[in-house]
């Protein structure tokens, strides 16, 4: 179903207008020269990590342990995550690397027929 000129103006004025005031929210609250209170300081700390636990559990969930070619990639891929996370200290190299050896795996490597 095609949308209107009208209608895809309309969410994309939304979404920018959503954009903007997310990003200037904590400009707001705490402008510069003010102290960021404790708990804000501690969320950011534990929030990431925990979120990409809660990443890693939502994508491993589904794994099956009924044949290897259907643990085996992941497992490959999430141990490569791993060491090259902790050697290059890098996200974005880590999570590519891992997410195109992953495809690489499961596509060439170990395809279930």
């Amino acid at each position: 179903m095609p949308i209107s000129v009208w209608r895809s103006i309309a969410i994309i004025i939304a979404v920018a207008v959503t954009i903007f005031f997310t990003r200037l929210i904590p400009f707001l609250f705490f402008p510069k020269g003010k102290e960021v209170p404790p708990v804000i300081q501690y969320l950011g700390k534990v929030l990431p990590p925990a979120v990409i636990g809660m990443l890693v559990i939502y994508c491993l969930k589904g794994v099956s342990f009924a044949s290897v070619s259907h643990w085996v990639p992941e497992f490959i891929a999430v141990a490569v995550v791993i060491v090259l996370h902790v050697w290059k200290r890098n996200n974005l190299l880590s999570i590519g690397v891992g997410t195109v050896l992953y495809m690489f795996l499961v596509q060439v490597v170990f395809v279930v027929v």
